[in-house]
């Protein structure tokens, strides 16, 4: 699916009505990279539709991988993917450069892959990955006995001289779950027993994907004197069995409907078959402190990852303030949760500096972004204010090629008092291709929202 370059959003009256949202794009990258180490034949329905996963689809085909792509047997949903695996440290050298394009999540958690492989691999990205600092993953691999080097700055390209490793303990100064995954997927490949140390505890779905596979992984949840945060631990040496995988959908993706629901008056919209792991129901928490009426069912659990059905409805909206302990559970969902203080209240975010090294430098484009609409809205360091005010005109953005940007302002279109066109609209398919025309059928409007569609 093709999204045009530029779309118009018109206001809506409302927003209502069921859907599914993608795979969880998270998940769906860890499950292709341990499938890809895995011995046998693993299988991966509902895996992400979005260009990222694409990438790391394509990264692991490329160091040996037989990947193939069955279509879906009923319309609108993602092909399965069939991953023939190399097994531990089973894969080989590719002819060319690694190519990531837009994908973070790709070069990190790969790189902690083909550290422990005794090879050299390139990986390169776009021109917007190739501003992103790896230096996170950088320093830990090369603790564990991997040879890297980068671009200015430790930037890609990133150049990996793969080796025999040896366990580490870690513990990161800034909570990633990137770089503990990284790490973690190195330690699994690693001489020892490898563990990481989190100062503050973010998404679990690389230690749950493993066990998935058959590793055995020790998580210490305690936040004692004697730990300091989270600690995860991993022998090295375990081999992981292919499986037969299921990905839920994305909270992430669900979160822009359920933003969207909690602000526009008499909202109502459920999400089904989407993922309800802990480590991810911040979102769902601040929603509710916002004045949302957020109602959570759980009704299975998908190789260990909890799934269930949302539904989300408007009520009072309140100001809101996310402290810098709760921002590792919600940075992605941070630029949609901005525009909550465009519709009611206000929100004020600390402690989320991480922001300015993701797909663009998502404080200063979106603080820009939401001014460009009519947004009372001010930059910090680290973070961002928006206030509550007159509603937005509406106006022409850019999403400086960044997939959440081009959604939240989307969302925020909605409560404008006219259109508002945002330029760098195709980025949504990095993660979420049909965004747009979920937006068209959810939107309640006297007339359609315009926009060409290549």
């Amino acid at each position: 699916m093709r999204v045009a370059d530029t779309v118009t959003v018109t206001p809506a009256l409302s927003i209502a009505g069921a859907l599914r949202v993608p795979g969880d794009k998270s998940i769906s990258h860890r499950y292709a990279l341990l499938a890809a180490i895995a011995d046998g034949r693993s299988t991966i329905a509902n895996y992400a539709p979005g260009a990222d996963c694409a990438s790391t689809l394509s990264c692991v085909e490329a160091v040996g991988a037989i990947v193939s792509r069955t279509p879906a047997a009923r319309e609108n949903e993602p092909p399965l993917v069939t991953i023939d695996g190399r097994g531990l440290r089973g894969l080989r050298p590719s002819s060319a450069p690694l190519d990531c394009g837009n994908s973070g999540s790709t070069m990190r958690m790969l790189g902690g892959v083909l550290a422990a492989h005794p090879f050299i691999s390139t990986l390169v990205g776009d021109a917007s990955l190739s501003r992103r600092p790896m230096r996170r993953i950088i320093g830990p691999l090369s603790q564990m006995g991997a040879a890297i080097t980068a671009g200015p700055g430790d930037r890609p390209p990133v150049t990996i001289h793969g080796a025999d490793l040896a366990g580490i303990h870690f513990k990161p100064e800034t909570p990633s779950a990137q770089v503990k995954s990284a790490v973690l997927l190195a330690g699994l490949q690693a001489r020892g027993e490898t563990s990481v140390l989190e100062p503050a505890a973010t998404r679990d779905h690389t230690e749950r994907a493993l066990v998935a596979f058959g590793a055995e992984v020790s998580i210490d949840p305690s936040t004692s004197p004697k730990t300091g945060g989270r600690l995860i631990q991993i022998k090295g040496g375990q081999r992981l069995n292919g499986a037969a995988l299921r990905v839920p959908g994305d909270l992430s993706s669900a979160a822009f409907w359920a933003v969207a629901a909690s602000a526009i008056a008499g909202a109502d919209v459920s999400i089904t078959n989407v993922g309800l792991n802990p480590s991810r129901s911040a979102l769902l928490a601040v929603l509710r402190r916002f004045g949302a009426d957020v109602e959570e069912t759980l009704e299975d659990q998908w190789n260990g990852e909890p799934v269930g059905r949302l539904r989300i409805r408007h009520g009072a909206m309140r100001d809101l303030v996310i402290a810098p302990e709760e921002v590792p559970e919600v940075i992605d969902e941070l630029p949609v949760l901005a525009t909550l203080g465009t519709f009611g209240g206000s929100i004020t975010v600390s402690g989320a500096g991480e922001l300015r090294v993701k797909e663009s430098d998502r404080i200063a484009e979106l603080v820009a972004g939401l001014r460009a609409m009519g947004a009372d809205a001010d930059e910090r360091i680290d973070g961002f204010q928006v206030r509550c005010g007159k509603r937005l005109t509406g106006g022409v953005v850019h999403a400086r090629h960044d997939h959440r940007l081009a959604m939240a302002f989307a969302i925020a279109a909605l409560g404008a008092t006219g259109p508002t066109t945002i330029n760098g609209a195709d980025a949504v398919s990095v993660s979420y291709p049909a965004f747009f025309d979920d937006l068209d059928r959810l939107a309640q409007r006297n007339r359609a929202p315009t926009g060409t569609r290549a």
